[in-house]
């Protein structure tokens, strides 16, 4: 197998064109488009993704730097090229930015002859005075860290023994107490009788390489812990925002405080079994004039602090129109064109009931979502109604109102889905209403609400869900 010790000593391109002139000429039109969108990208040290996408804009220009010399290497021939040098022929100082000829040396050791023969780049490359002698197969570990001499141990041993291709890196310690790492290839040059008679080897600095390759990993490292401390605090947020918006009942509530009639009211919110973002369910009862009182329930589609600001303006929204009077029908109206004027668009679901304690009357509305259930002794039904658009789905469509008369025992429950997992719709329904012989018997609001938390507790829950329970005490 012949020698490439003077695989570093390109000599004048032989005449005429061919393939690797064709890959020549690709590489460095890549290097030149690379080079431009680098220079096009905003360099923001405070940044960590800028930080990693320049980390990476280096990296690919290093490694096509290398292929390009790689690659005229392989079209010029190094027959030509000048032995190593002696004492009278020192190794040329290295340029500013070396390239891969100044980074690549070759070496062999003939095993005959005890004859070695390095290329002057090999010496600069391990940091030693080209006036020197070579070093042995058995001098060569003393450059080497202490940490490294094994792995350099077992690929020479490997390839003088038992033939195989050396292939693997080592640390060394340059002259000028610089460390750099040093990349191996080499084979044995085998006799006739199949003896090993020599080892060629060439040794490649890329020390600049493995710490583009470094930068490039803490760039990227800092870049995710960036992004979940991001995620963290913004979780955060919007569970707070959240908590700062929903009613925090702990028990039932006495709807209106004062009176002869009233309403028993409990709610909860029940997160998904698994950490996940902050959706966007909400649930409200609200004292008004006029001896009545608003329930609701809803769902805005979106996740994280977006959500929950989002429930924060509808919840705003229904109060002040609930307050000013309006009706569940033309509420949902007015929720459907605030919600055609935002700027980021979303879709929401929403059931609003006003009751009036003189009558033991509620009128509802609902807007894509579940209409009420009402259960009366140890059955339960949900409400007749209009369905209504989406809200945010046909702006400028008409919701439309139903009205029921209850009786003092009555219980209605609103709820959003994903009380089940994976089901919405008639499923939950059956299964709440399936729950009516365990709220017979006057139990109160909240005993009702820690029935469905308990029939509904699914360990694998994966979205957000809200109940609220009213029944007519008086």
């Amino acid at each position: 197998m012949p020698s490439p010790l003077s695989a570093d000593r390109p000599a004048a391109r032989p005449p005429g064109g061919g393939p690797v002139d064709a890959l020549i000429s690709q590489t460095r039109r890549l290097k030149g488009e690379v080079d431009a969108v680098r220079r096009d990208t905003p360099a923001d040290a405070g940044d960590p993704r800028e930080r990693w996408r320049r980390a990476l804009y280096d990296l690919a220009m290093h490694q096509l730097d290398d292929l390009d010399e790689h690659l005229a290497q392989l079209r010029d021939d190094p027959s030509a090229a000048p032995d190593a040098p002696s004492e009278e022929l020192p190794a040329p100082p290295a340029p500013p930015r070396a390239s891969l000829l100044s980074r690549v040396g070759s070496a062999e050791w003939d095993l005959l002859t005890d004859e070695v023969s390095w290329s002057g780049e090999l010496y600069r490359i391990l940091g030693r005075d080209p006036a020197a002698p070579p070093l042995t197969l058995d001098e060569l570990p003393s450059l080497v860290y202490d940490e490294d001499r094994p792995r350099l141990t077992r690929m020479v041993t490997g390839c003088l023994v038992d033939g195989r291709p050396i292939d693997g890196e080592f640390r060394v310690r340059h002259a000028a107490d610089d460390i750099r790492t040093v990349h191996m290839m080499g084979e044995p040059v085998l006799g006739a009788d199949g003896s090993t008679v020599s080892m060629w080897a060439v040794l490649r600095d890329v020390s600049e390489l493995r710490r583009c390759r470094r930068t490039v990993s803490e760039t990227r490292d800092s870049l995710h812990r960036h992004r979940h401390a991001a995620a963290r605090t913004e979780h955060r947020l919007a569970v707070e925002l959240q908590e700062a918006v929903l009613p925090a009942w702990h028990g039932s509530l006495r709807f209106p405080r004062r009176g002869p009639r009233a309403l028993d009211v409990a709610a909860a919110h029940l997160p998904p079994s698994a950490q996940a973002s902050v959706g966007g369910d909400w649930y409200d009862a609200l004292e008004l004039s006029g001896d009545a009182t608003l329930l609701g329930v809803g769902e805005l589609t979106g996740h994280g602090v977006g959500a929950a600001s989002g429930v924060a303006m509808l919840l705003g929204a229904v109060r002040g129109m609930a307050l000013a009077g309006t009706a569940p029908g033309p509420l949902l109206d007015c929720l459907d064109r605030l919600l055609d004027t935002t700027a980021q668009p979303a879709l929401a679901g929403a059931v609003c009931l006003r009751y009036r304690h003189d009558t033991r009357t509620a009128v509802w509305a609902r807007a894509g979502h579940p209409a009420p259930l009402l259960y009366r002794g140890d059955a339960g039904r949900a409400l007749d109604g209009p369905q209504g658009a989406l809200l945010g789905a046909a702006p400028g469509s008409a919701h439309g109102q139903a009205e029921e008369t209850l009786e003092v025992g009555d219980l209605l429950l609103l709820h959003t889905d994903g009380l089940v997992p994976g089901h919405t719709g008639s499923a939950v329904v059956h299964r709440l209403l399936a729950l009516a012989p365990r709220f017979a018997g006057g139990r109160s609001a909240q005993d009702c609400v820690r029935e469905v938390v308990r029939e509904f507790d699914e360990g694998e829950r994966t979205e957000h869900a809200c109940v609220l329970v009213a029944r007519v005490a008086s």
